[in-house]
């Protein structure tokens, strides 16, 4: 099957987010599904076939949510997102679709204890540490933040509340990105740009994981 161009994603793409928030069914859903394949699905899938060459295959979320063991039985995501793991190491990049817009970012995001043990170790640890924040200056600069979402309110065990980088510590995951609000340029094929940059921008902190996770 060819793949279409990328030539961005149009204004009904957010639109169709809006009124899906409004209307959260299965009636709803499958009444506009001819939107969510031509005006959001589609254009995500030529992002990523124009991307491969570079950052490897990327894989796009189903838009059905798992609501198995979820207060919230809204049947469908208000968002649309693909991540690409990092060929040889764990984490990777994610960019997503929503009404606020296009996020771009990456990192090792929720990691097994195991995986969180030894990042702790290496933010402690004076060198990588040190190499660390570096790295996150440097994505500030660009523009991106940390995803500090479920970050602990004490010191994790094992570490001093008084560590110069408990901060970090305290984090569940570590990623980072920045979320692009809606603007002319994502209509157009100008939106793989921010993508790229920010991939790009990422990869610091990819290969810093790839050593000490």
């Amino acid at each position: 099957m060819t793949t279409l161009a990328f030539s961005g994603w149009p204004p009904t793409a957010l639109e169709w987010f809006r009124a899906l928030e409004v209307n959260n069914n299965r009636a709803w859903f499958q009444a506009n599904k001819a939107t969510y394949d031509h005006d959001v699905r589609s254009p995500f899938e030529s992002l990523l076939a124009e991307l491969a060459d570079e950052f490897g295959e990327g894989t796009m979320s189903r838009p059905n949510r798992d609501i198995r063991f979820s207060k919230d039985k809204s049947p469908y995501k208000l968002q649309t997102y693909a991540r690409v793991p990092r060929a040889g190491g764990d984490g990777g990049r994610y960019v997503q679709l929503r009404d606020e817009g296009l996020f771009v970012g990456g990192g090792l995001y929720m990691p097994d204890r195991d995986h969180l043990s030894r990042i702790r170790a290496a933010i402690a640890d004076d060198r990588s540490g040190a190499e660390l924040e570096t790295i996150i200056d440097g994505l500030i600069g660009r523009g991106m933040s940390l995803m500090e979402d479920g970050a602990l309110k004490t010191a994790p065990r094992g570490f001093s509340a008084e560590h110069p980088r408990i901060r970090l510590l305290r984090l569940p995951h570590l990623a980072a990105g920045v979320l692009h609000p809606p603007r002319r340029w994502l209509y157009t094929a100008a939106a793989k740009d921010r993508v790229i940059d920010g991939w790009r921008a990422i990869e610091p902190l990819l290969e810093w994981q790839a050593r000490y996770a």
